[in-house]
């Protein structure tokens, strides 16, 4: 699915649609390594390959949930572009959950479904509901609720 692609003006009217699907993204263990020093969360079950595979209960290395939140940034970029727009804020989460792991060597992406649009000053704020997915998984890694802002 390709991206949305509108104005400040035409947003409104695409209240309650899906807006997308982003390309596929890969959870290497070079990108867990590198979220782990980014933010010092070194927890075996994501940079200890050997020990994750022997004892997590995930069979082996998983990305951190907030790596694959991290990502909804560049997964978002892919979903809406609006071509008038000056400047785009993340403002908030409202919602987000991690239902399933992301092993390291899976892929993700997102689709997401514009949820409401409101008046802010300056431009509009937007209310996304996002699903990450996982190749081949039967659930969602991630659930969110993103509230983003586009200023004119």
């Amino acid at each position: 699915m390709s991206a949305t692609t509108t104005t400040l003006a035409g947003l409104p009217s695409l209240k309650g649609t899906v807006l997308g699907t982003s390309e596929w993204f890969e959870i290497t263990q070079q990108r867990v390594n590198t979220f782990a020093d980014a933010t010092d969360d070194h927890q075996w079950i994501h940079v200890d390959a050997e020990r994750a595979s022997r004892e997590s209960p995930f069979g082996g290395p998983i990305g951190h949930g907030y790596l694959t939140l991290s990502l909804f940034v560049p997964m978002w970029s892919q979903v809406l572009v609006v071509t008038d727009t000056t400047m785009a804020v993340n403002y908030g989460l409202n919602k987000v959950r991690f239902p399933a792991p992301v092993p390291v060597g899976s892929k993700i992406r997102l689709t997401a479904t514009l949820v409401d649009v409101a008046e802010v000053k300056g431009g509009l704020q937007l209310t996304v509901d996002g699903v990450v997915e996982r190749e081949g998984g039967d659930k969602p890694v991630c659930a969110l609720e993103a509230v983003v802002r586009f200023y004119g």
